[in-house]
């Protein structure tokens, strides 16, 4: 099944899996909802604390929970293409590691999706392993860690 805007908007679990409607992109649905992810963090970043920034992803990672599962339940899919949620709550997690500045954060987008795409293990463990809302997020936890990782090997290797 195809989410559409009317999916979008009838329940408020679907609006935020399906990342503000970023998820209805006809291509690449999860590179666009990170690319809202990358525009939405310094609206949520900026006028909070680290600690209350990090309590606040955790708070979104267990709604992405329920919402993700609601969704994929009402798309006859688990883990449909549109849920785009684990994607959003992933990235601003990385960006949040992440080094200052545009490039970094261009570093961080490239290397998340490429985590989040290809899924080395363990990553494509829980992707195949892991059931329900909690594999969606989970596996894009992961490779938010393996991005984490990456971009600090990239920063002490590059000064």
């Amino acid at each position: 099944m195809r989410p559409t805007v009317r999916l979008l908007l009838s329940h408020p679990a679907h609006f935020i899996s399906l990342g503000f409607g970023s998820g209805l992109s006809p291509r690449a649905p999860g590179t666009a909802g990170t690319l809202a992810a990358w525009l939405l963090y310094p609206l949520l970043r900026a006028p909070i604390s680290e600690f209350v920034f990090l309590a606040l992803l955790a708070s979104f990672f267990v709604a992405g929970i329920v919402a993700a599962d609601r969704t994929g339940r009402a798309l006859g899919a688990p883990d449909h293409g549109a849920i785009v949620w684990d994607e959003i709550v992933a990235f601003w997690l990385v960006l949040f590691f992440a080094p200052p500045g545009l490039a970094w954060q261009a570093a961080a987008f490239v290397l998340f999706r490429f985590f989040d795409i290809v899924k080395p293990q363990p990553i494509r463990w829980a992707d195949n392993h892991v059931g329900g809302g909690f594999g969606v997020m989970l596996d894009d936890l992961i490779a938010a860690g393996y991005a984490i990782l990456a971009l600090a090997v990239l920063k002490h290797v590059l000064g």
